[in-house]
């Protein structure tokens, strides 16, 4: 998974562009299999809208596909009260935020595609040098007289 020193650039992030963007309600990254990287959302269960980010991703996902419309870029929401934005994020992220019914949609587009363009790189980057980390090689358990979780066979 990503490293923490990149959870928290990711954090970061999604509070900058909170920050600017003052009818932004929440920000969430999270891998394109559901799982939170980092979110700033206020009174949302993260998990539930990374879970069903991932979902509408793979309708998403499809629906490009079968229309000849290339790879996923970006998907909109517009509920009663507001928007829900979905960006692609790198190669295995996406960014989802959540916004006012009010919200300049262009502005959210701009600055949704800036976020995440920055944690695509931030995450891509990330999963690029755990891939490249050879594992810390295994020690062996110390060998003792006597097995101490399972029973001892009679001699």
């Amino acid at each position: 998974m990503v490293p923490e020193a990149e959870t928290r650039s990711v954090l970061d992030e999604l509070q900058r562009l909170r920050a600017r963007v003052p009818l932004l309600s929440g920000a969430l990254a999270a891998s394109t299999d559901g799982l939170v990287l980092a979110h700033d959302t206020p009174g949302i269960e993260a998990e539930g809208v990374a879970a069903l980010t991932a979902a509408a991703l793979g309708v998403s996902i499809r629906m490009t596909e079968a229309t000849g419309r290339g790879g996923f870029r970006e998907l909109l929401v517009r509920g009663g009260s507001g928007y829900i934005a979905t960006y692609a994020a790198g190669s295995s992220a996406v960014l989802t935020l959540l916004a006012e019914d009010r919200i300049n949609v262009g502005r959210l587009h701009l600055e949704g595609r800036r976020a995440g363009a920055r944690i695509g790189e931030l995450v891509d980057s990330a999963l690029e040098r755990v891939e490249r980390t050879p594992p810390m090689p295994r020690t062996a358990p110390a060998r003792t007289t006597q097995n101490r979780t399972l029973p001892q066979r009679p001699t």
